[in-house]
């Protein structure tokens, strides 16, 4: 939310301004488009047009007329930050006006097997890798690394390298309770490494696009929350493992709560951090047996 700019460093704060098509500028030709569902990142240079992610059918299609309105050229790439469907249900509208759409090998898998009876409205990447992608397109170079499972067992990192924009897609919740996806692949373990790896990769200079945020810190950051997402992940896991060790069941640990991260309740509610603990101990139970 343009809000959100406000709690940035004093090289964010630019470039608030909102079209009528709910496009927010970030910085040299990136920015995101906020609806429904994961936030889409976007590239309009004059050689290159590129979403990341697709949300639903409905904003996908106001996000492809927004762009196409800014750029005039068809959409070079889609890029899919992981399987979600409010990151991929649009495919069926930006990956249908894309040449390419582009994902980490287990993101068609885990889309296929999730969302298959709806197989028909589905659209696939037909670009994949395993570790690491990189294009260049006109005067930006778009970079993607996987670093493992975190919230899935596909999730990317995306970096617009000579803007210095990184998209995070839900490997990020800024500020708030998670989705612990566990049958999609989810290692809460891993997913801290991500983190660390992620931190170590870029400077204080950064933007950061993350998938979803509170209201009050919004879906634009620094690396600093990248860490706060980390902590909170560490946090859930020490809460949990003490109370297995103390002989509590799941809904006595969840019961408990989080303490430190008030700032993760939306709207004064603790159900989401309490569905993440539970989340956490079946992982670690599972883990166990």
């Amino acid at each position: 939310m343009v809000a959100a700019l406000a709690v940035l460093p004093a090289p964010f704060k630019a470039l608030a301004a909102r079209s009528r098509f709910n496009f927010t500028p970030v910085r040299r030709g990136v920015g995101i488009f906020e609806a429904r569902g994961g936030t889409i990142g976007w590239l309009v240079r004059d050689k290159a047009l590129v979403a990341v992610d697709s949300q639903f059918p409905e904003s996908a299609q106001a996000c492809l007329d927004g762009l196409t309105e800014k750029s005039g050229r068809r959409m070079d790439l889609l890029i899919n930050s992981h399987h979600h469907g409010d990151h991929t249900a649009g495919n069926s509208v930006l990956g249908a006006n894309a040449r390419h759409i582009v994902a980490q090998s287990n993101v068609p898998v885990l889309q296929k097997r999730f969302y298959g009876k709806s197989e028909r409205e589905q659209k696939y990447a037909d670009i994949t890798f395993e570790e690491t992608w990189t294009q260049d397109l006109g005067d930006e170079t778009i970079a993607l690394n996987y670093f493992g499972p975190g919230h899935t067992g596909g999730d990317s990192v995306i970096h617009f390298q000579n803007a210095d924009v990184a998209h995070m897609g839900d490997l990020v919740f800024n500020h708030r309770h998670a989705y612990i996806d566990l049958p999609a692949g989810c290692d809460t373990r891993n997913w801290m490494t991500v983190l660390e790896r992620t931190y170590d990769m870029f400077t204080d200079n950064t933007v950061f696009i993350f998938g979803h945020g509170n209201p009050t810190h919004g879906i634009l950051g620094t690396r600093d929350d990248v860490l706060v997402m980390r902590d909170y992940l560490g946090a859930l896991r020490k809460a949990v493992s003490d109370g297995i060790r103390d002989g509590k069941s799941s809904a006595d640990i969840a019961a408990l709560g989080l303490e430190g991260f008030e700032s993760h309740r939306i709207d004064g509610s603790t159900k989401g951090i309490e569905g993440n603990l539970m989340a956490v101990y079946e992982e670690l139970t599972e883990a166990v047996e």
